[in-house]
């Protein structure tokens, strides 16, 4: 496609999607790989979903990471030694407030500025359309590559439940703060990490709680034997394990600590150890134990103001929070052009590169037992190598193109899982750091 007066034409820059911990990740290792960067953010400062004043932040008042401090920092940021285990939000953001200032990221962000399109322009290049959050003309530039770093953790996945109900419900991404929960009867629908930790906080707030999930999960403690849980996990798959031998470990582990929590009325698992993302938290057997929560099975319909549940029983809350996840959202592509699923599942490799298109990846698309923030460090890295080495070496570039396109898909995600949208992205974080780590190989310089 020729260059025209409307589009300025950025030659060998990269354009990065996003200012969140991704984004950063993605600015940063891609200047050290000699890009120049144009990041667009659409909020006027650096966090993405940490930065819980962003309207599209999931995060509320008493987030804390599920995964511990030293899996969750940078590889090359350390977080504080005298910081606690699991970090509170307010933490995380100063964390990567320091990240962007210690590496100078801010200079290659445009912020207030949101992403309309991005459209192939032909010979690997894109065409980028931005706009001012606050209205006013778009305006057109041309990049060499374009890496996604929008977060999937803002667009709310919303159960459909027929019937009207007169109380209020709303998706835990509008839960901010324990004042909305104070003296009220809550009905939690959800049996993830964000669905449990609301459930323990309306237990201490709220006068009458009840816990609707769908399936029976393995719900591991925050530490074992005096460690946080994913560090003693990280050493059993360092040490390659067999994963018959890891779930008889995990299984025993959770008799000895958690319990078996059917006694309370939940549903027991329907599947093995990793098989689902893990559920960590050491209070919902308290508050269980306690009868602060009350355990219910799903939610089939409202009726004015009670929730029919399948086993025929009706419970009456006045507010009904229902954290039920997120979903994959990159409005500004062309659904082919991440080879998207009708369900909206895109097809990565590695969850990361586009198949069809080499100057077009994803930063952040994974979910691990593990922190995300060193897996898009390295999937950055991976990405930034990949780039410069179509740059200086087309014809190696593409060699280690078709030797990755052959790789099994099991070799870096995980094998089995719950099949259901929440375990799309789901991998071990050890076989998919071995396949980066492998890729990155590939791309080694010849001396």
């Amino acid at each position: 496609m020729p260059d025209t007066p409307d589009i300025a034409d950025r030659r060998d820059a990269v354009c990065v999607i996003g200012a969140g911990a991704s984004g950063l990740a993605a600015i940063k290792n891609l200047r050290e790989a000699g890009f120049e960067v144009d990041c667009y953010e659409r909020e006027t400062s650096v966090g993405g979903a940490w930065n819980w004043r962003h309207d599209r932040s999931p995060v509320y008042a008493g987030t804390h990471v599920i995964t511990s401090r030293p899996l969750t920092e940078f590889p090359d940021f350390p977080m504080p030694d005298t910081w606690p285990d699991y970090p509170d939000h307010r933490k995380v953001l100063s964390y990567l407030e320091r990240y962007s200032a210690h590496f100078g990221l801010e200079t290659s962000v445009w912020f207030g500025t949101e992403v309309v399109s991005v459209a192939p322009a032909g010979d690997g290049r894109w065409d980028v359309t931005t706009q001012s959050t606050g209205g006013g003309s778009s305006r057109v530039q041309r990049y060499a590559g374009v890496v996604v770093a929008n977060g999937h953790n803002w667009s709310p996945a919303r159960p459909e439940i027929p019937g009207d109900f007169r109380g209020q419900v709303i998706h835990s991404a509008q839960y901010k703060d324990p004042a909305q929960l104070r003296g009220r009867k809550v009905l939690v629908i959800g049996g993830g990490n964000t669905g449990c930790d609301i459930a323990v906080e309306a237990a201490q707030q709220a006068g009458t709680v009840w816990h609707s999930t769908r399936r029976g999960y393995w719900y591991a403690p925050k530490y074992l034997i005096g460690r946080p849980a994913d560090q003693v996990n990280d050493r059993m798959l360092k040490l390659r394990l067999p994963l018959r031998l890891r779930q008889w470990l995990y299984r025993r582990a959770v008799a000895l600590t958690t319990g078996d929590l059917t006694r309370y009325g939940l549903p027991a698992p329907d599947h093995q150890p990793y098989e689902s993302h893990p559920i960590v938290n050491s209070q919902l057997p308290y508050y269980l134990g306690h009868g602060r929560i009350t355990p219910v099975p799903d939610v089939t319909a409202f009726d004015g103001g009670s929730a029919v549940l399948a086993d025929g029983r009706r419970v009456e809350p006045d507010l009904v929070i229902t954290a039920t996840g997120y979903r994959p959202r990159f409005e500004f592509l062309a659904p082919e052009l991440l080879d998207t699923a009708e369900d909206g599942r895109p097809d990565l490799h590695l969850h990361a590169f586009a198949r069809k298109h080499p100057t077009l990846a994803v930063v952040g698309l994974v979910q691990a037992d593990f922190g995300l923030f060193p897996l898009a460090h390295w999937q950055s890295v991976a990405v930034a190598r990949w780039l410069r080495l179509r740059v200086t070496d087309p014809q190696r570039a593409a060699a280690v193109q078709q030797k990755e396109s052959v790789r099994p898909v099991a070799s870096w995600s995980r094998r089995r899982v719950v099949p259901t949208a929440r375990h799309w992205f789901e991998v071990d974080h050890t076989d998919y750091l071995r396949a980066v780590e492998g890729l990155l190989r590939e791309m080694e310089p010849v001396s």
